[in-house]
């Protein structure tokens, strides 16, 4: 145990363990009570980037109206390809607006390819290019079409910030005790990892409205979601129709259409965690041998080499 959290995954290099992960995990089941957690579940912590598909359901209650895969952009933590900044100045348009508008701090693509490509050509970091500016420009165009000022769109005090915390507290069925300033400039609501879970089993189980919305198109475009190489989007398109969203510090959320869900946070925040405990929550619960589901792109996902020399001599592993 460290600071209250037990081990869930082993550093394992020549088959010496040499560290270890930190963290919870949790698991609903299909009625939404807990199925089976580890660590602590039950404290508020910050979700990051995982609120985002709570954050553009509240958009889609004020107004927002855009097409899937633009909607699946407003729930991104995208790449940078392509497709992910033409389609965030696709948003901006639907009101006259431009890349001007957004708030988001200038940043290369997340995107290996994308990156690099940046790079030769002699392009700068920009605001359109940083994961978060598809949640951005779906913010402007939210804010244009309710006659909100745009200049102060990510102040907490702002009507659209709000009514976001409005929603994500009605959805994750718990008060928000912290708001904080996330990487990209836009308030941070906190909840615990069991609230999490049941926002996102709230978005999975809905047939209509907004909810059903936002979920669609996650569904529909999950490489806008994340992007084509992201372990997220391998996720969500082994398992027919789950949603996801992974974020910083190692957080990550998906649910089902059943109504399972899963949620999960590690103390240290490693990114190469991540995937490795939600495939093992999603195997812990049978979800990787259900009919329909491509188990081995399930289980591929929760692969984490380790290298010596250039090839693989050990493993990240989970150990619950």
């Amino acid at each position: 145990m460290m600071g209250g959290q037990p081990v869930v995954a082993e550093i394992v290099r020549s088959g010496f363990v040499e560290g270890h992960h930190y963290g919870s995990v949790v698991a609903l089941a299909a009625d939404g009570s807990v199925d089976w957690s580890i660590g602590v579940v039950d404290q508020p912590m910050l979700p990051r980037s995982c609120n985002k598909p709570l954050q553009a359901l509240a958009m889609v209650r004020l107004g927002l109206d855009l097409h899937d895969d633009l909607l699946a952009l407003a729930c991104a933590s995208h790449s940078g390809e392509t497709m992910h900044v033409n389609g965030v100045r696709r948003i901006l348009a639907t009101t006259g607006l431009d890349e001007s508008a957004l708030q988001t701090p200038p940043d290369y693509p997340l995107d290996d390819d994308a990156r690099a490509a940046a790079i030769r050509a002699g392009h700068d970091k920009s605001p359109i290019a940083m994961n978060c500016s598809g949640k951005h420009a779906g913010m402007l165009v939210t804010c244009a079409v309710n006659g909100w000022d745009l200049a102060t769109y990510r102040d907490p005090d702002h009507p659209l910030q709000q009514a976001i915390l409005a929603t994500f507290a009605e959805l994750t069925g718990e008060p928000v005790t912290t708001i904080a300033v996330d990487g990209c400039g836009a308030p941070l609501l906190s909840t615990t990892l069991v609230g999490l879970a049941r926002a996102f089993r709230a978005l999975a189980v809905a047939t209509e409205g907004p909810e059903a919305r936002v979920a669609n198109a996650i569904r529909r475009h999950p490489a806008y979601v994340s992007g084509t190489q992201r372990d997220e989007h391998a996720l969500l398109t082994a398992i027919p129709g789950a949603i996801g969203k992974a974020g910083a510090e190692s957080c990550y959320a998906v649910a089902l259409p059943d109504g399972r869900a899963f949620a999960l946070k590690t103390d240290d925040g490693a990114p190469r965690v991540r995937p490795v405990l939600m495939a093992a929550a999603l195997r812990r619960s049978g979800v990787d041998a259900e009919p329909g589901v491509d188990g081995d792109a399930v289980r591929r996902t929760g692969v984490a080499e380790l290298l010596g020399g250039g090839v693989p001599v050990g493993e990240i592993r989970a150990v619950f």
